[in-house]
């Protein structure tokens, strides 16, 4: 097989043509690394290789732009880099990151609970069910929120005074209720703030 032409394409892509068809996209990064030029003969073993470079290059540096970003967990940063490369280029790329120290999934389940908890005003049931969807495991998770000191009650309290102060009418009791069991909030503390409310009002 020979390469016939490379054309540039977007994002560091560049196309290569083999005996005149266009073949694959490739990093161009690692086309250049490689010395892969137009006239160079190739078997198929080493368009292979030259295809999992690619990928791997591929993946770390969509690791490493999402990282940029925010912080991530293993398991969420495997499943966004899969959606561009195959999975094995997308499991080295995390691996690599975790090596480097910039994913860590004890720091990221740490810093998300405390701003699901209290940014997002959730309850640690439903803190644990957004951190294992995350990929964190059952456990990680539940030793993460068992050092957070919180008041569920009071928490329930704070999200009623300022979204929605009218508890007296039935309608906003209702949404006010629906909108706190998908916080994760169980149906007998809901009650009993909601309650409260009504008393005093």
């Amino acid at each position: 097989m020979k390469i016939t032409d490379i054309r540039p394409r977007r994002k560091a892509l560049s196309a290569v043509f083999i005996d005149g068809e266009f073949a694959v996209n490739l990093d161009t990064q690692v086309l250049l690394e490689n010395h892969v030029n137009i006239g160079l003969e190739l078997d198929d073993e080493q368009l292979h290789e030259l295809i999992e470079r690619s990928n791997e290059r591929r993946a770390k540096e969509k690791a490493l732009w999402l990282i940029s970003y925010r912080s991530h967990s293993k398991k969420e940063l495997r499943d966004k880099i899969r959606r561009t490369c195959d999975t094995d280029a997308a499991e080295k790329a995390v691996m690599r990151m975790e090596e480097l120290g910039l994913v860590n999934d004890r720091d990221y389940a740490e810093r998300y609970a405390q701003t699901l908890i209290f940014h997002k005003h959730m309850s640690k049931r439903g803190a644990a069910m957004e951190l294992r969807r995350k990929g964190i495991d059952r456990e990680l998770a539940a030793e993460m929120l068992d050092t957070i000191d919180v008041d569920e009650r009071e928490q329930i309290a704070a999200i009623i005074e300022r979204k929605y102060p009218h508890m007296e009418d039935e309608k906003i009791r209702r949404r006010a209720a629906a909108a706190l069991q998908r916080l994760g909030y169980s149906w007998d503390d809901i009650r009993a703030v909601t309650d409260d409310f009504r008393n005093s009002e």
